[in-house]
């Protein structure tokens, strides 16, 4: 396996790794303080949670078979070549751990807060009921010949699509009532902090090594690093400038 050429350049990559886990991390948080304070989760789109759960725990699986296993960083050095590094930082998995401690946490609180007259979807229970139990066959087939990256590829794949479509209900929910209220844009502001900082990281990795191979090598990585962060913050003006009308209000609203 490749070690590092510059000492500066991995010591810039293990600083945004985790400014990127700190990032990321933060934005579980406002929901869950404003859910506590509320008392409420009306205005949090269920699906979002449900959807946001199923992408974290598909990732934790993902980084931690790749970070821990002998046998999945042997298939993959077969594969891209043994003169590259495994994509995947502690960082990656701490953040991972973290992010599913919190989506578990917030659905607790949809369980036990008021939630006026919403409620899960049957199109998201079908997606994550789909979801899980393509993952059990490829399990099953992946078995046989021990075909882990192959199986682990599937998991990344997994929170690749979740990635692409979890904001969609509540990005959708927060335009019918054409109000963010209930919803704390400081978990859309810190996700895409953590978004850039994350695609910074991996560009030094590819300087350092001269290869692009961790960008397709981890795509899932990648794409949560840049998808939503494009897409969604498309529309995020709109909310935080017809509602709020001063920078003091806006730093406000993130942590309330």
């Amino acid at each position: 396996m490749a070690s590092w050429h510059s000492i500066s350049l991995e010591i810039t990559y293990q600083v945004l790794g985790w400014f990127a886990f700190v990032s990321w991390s933060s934005c579980f948080y406002p929901q869950v303080i404003l859910n506590f304070r509320r008392k409420s989760v009306v205005g949090l789109n269920f699906d979002f949670a449900l959807l946001n759960l199923t992408k974290h725990s598909a990732y934790l699986i993902y980084n931690a078979c790749l970070y821990f296993s002998l046998a999945v960083q042997k298939q993959y050095l077969d594969k891209y070549g043994y003169n590259q590094m495994i994509p995947v930082a502690a960082n990656d998995v701490a953040f991972s751990i973290h992010a599913v401690l919190m989506t578990s946490i917030t659905l607790i609180q949809i369980a036990i807060y008021d939630r006026g007259n919403q409620k899960f979807s049957k199109i998201s229970i079908a997606i994550v009921s789909a979801v899980w139990l393509t993952a059990a066959i490829c399990l099953f087939v992946a078995l046989p010949k021990h075909s882990w990256l192959w199986l682990i590829s599937i998991f990344n794949s997994i929170q690749v699509c979740m990635t692409a479509i979890k904001y969609t209900p509540q990005a959708v929910f927060n335009f019918a009532r054409k109000s963010t209220e209930g919803f704390s844009i400081g978990y859309v502001l810190f996700d895409f902090t953590g978004g850039l900082t994350s695609l910074a990281q991996m560009a030094v990795q590819s300087v350092d090594q001269n290869s692009f191979v961790n960008f397709y090598g981890n795509i899932g990585k990648m794409l949560l690093s840049v998808v939503w962060n494009v897409v969604y913050h498309l529309d995020l003006p709109f909310y935080i400038f017809s509602k709020y009308h001063s920078l003091a209000s806006i730093f406000f609203m993130i942590f309330v």
